[in-house]
């Protein structure tokens, strides 16, 4: 008898509820049983009258245990604080998990990619205190937080990661050098970590200059665990090196709650036009797969987006200036060849 899993659905601002029914389609073209729970959260709640973070996506998420969420807006320098980093606070989602590899038929000069970026999820800048140090707001101060619980926590889950799969070397990324109290706890932790780990290769790098190296050689990385910020930065850049946020998702994970997203923003000024890229999410759909136990599933949509994608035909606009094909396209094309 076929399994019913349940799921929350957040499909989010600008474009993502295109893109989250592509991934819904996709999914249950698998043959994956899910019944979806849909809420609203970000602009399209306050469009509504209802907070940002409403009470009723919190209760569906208490009850499914698991989120899909499309892009989420957040307001530059002012209004409501990330809906994005509530979930991640709210539910203690403390380890971000963030795939980068190359595929075949995308334009990246680093064709051989293939690492991925764990990050520490709920401490530091990103969820420091900020306010103004004088009446004139000509002054800024941001006090933030690294516990050496949460940088031990996410230093075990790394390495614990790399061996389930079979990765050979770990990188930590840090800026002990000048932090040397702020940064230096993560170092201390990653340290430790990398001793009771003697099988695998383990090496430190300064973020300036890692982020030097992934653009020169990718290939000489393999897992990477870094803090919040950092994190968030580098993930960026790495996404960058095999073509653009619109191919890499990304997994949060909890101790009850697990977070799959698009890892994109709500990219409003083509919103509504059907041509925005749904791979990310549909990437993270497979992440969401594998979590609920079904690994074949993340297998088939993982081989049918490289068998898009290596084709080269159907591709939105963002890897294929000038195409006609939009986001429907697409996600039909990924579903044609799945198998």
């Amino acid at each position: 008898m076929q399994r019913i899993h349940h799921a929350t659905l957040i499909p989010g601002d600008g474009i993502g509820p295109s893109i989250s029914e592509a991934a819904v389609a996709v999914i249950e073209a698998t043959g994956v049983s899910i019944q979806w729970d849909v809420v609203e959260a970000g602009m399209s709640a306050i469009e509504a009258g209802h907070d940002p973070f409403p009470r009723s996506a919190i209760e569906s998420i208490d009850k499914t245990c698991c989120l899909l969420k499309g892009p989420l807006t957040t307001p530059i320098g002012e209004g409501y604080r990330s809906v994005n980093v509530a979930l991640r606070q709210h539910y203690n989602l403390f380890a971000n998990v963030r795939p980068c590899v190359a595929f075949e038929g995308v334009n990246t000069p680093f064709p051989n990619t293939n690492l991925v970026v764990i990050r520490e999820n709920t401490e530091g800048l990103y969820t420091g205190r900020e306010m103004y140090a004088d009446p004139d707001r000509r002054a800024a101060i941001v006090v933030a937080c690294n516990t050496r619980v949460s940088m031990d926590r996410i230093c075990r889950y790394g390495f614990a990661w790399a061996r389930r799969h079979g990765r050979k070397k770990v990188t930590g990324i840090h800026k002990a050098n000048i932090l040397k109290v702020f940064s230096g706890v993560f170092l201390e932790s990653f340290r430790e970590v990398a001793r009771e780990n003697p099988d695998l290769i383990a090496e430190e790098r300064i973020v300036d200059a890692a982020c030097m190296e992934l653009v020169r050689k990718p290939h000489t990385y393999d897992v990477i665990i870094t803090t919040n910020m950092f994190g968030d930065i580098v993930s960026d850049l790495t996404a960058g090196l095999v073509g653009g946020l619109g191919l890499a998702p990304g997994a949060n994970y909890g101790e009850k709650v697990a977070m799959f997203e698009a890892i994109h923003g709500s990219a409003p000024d083509i919103a509504g036009k059907g041509i925005a890229n749904p791979i990310s999410i549909i990437l993270a759909g497979g992440l969401m797969m594998h979590h609920l136990g079904e690994p074949d599933a993340q297998i088939k949509i993982e081989n049918a987006v490289r068998a898009v994608l290596k084709e080269g035909k159907v591709l939105t606009p963002d890897l294929l200036p000038g195409s006609k094909f939009g986001t429907s396209d697409m996600t039909k094309a990924i579903i044609e060849r799945l198998h």
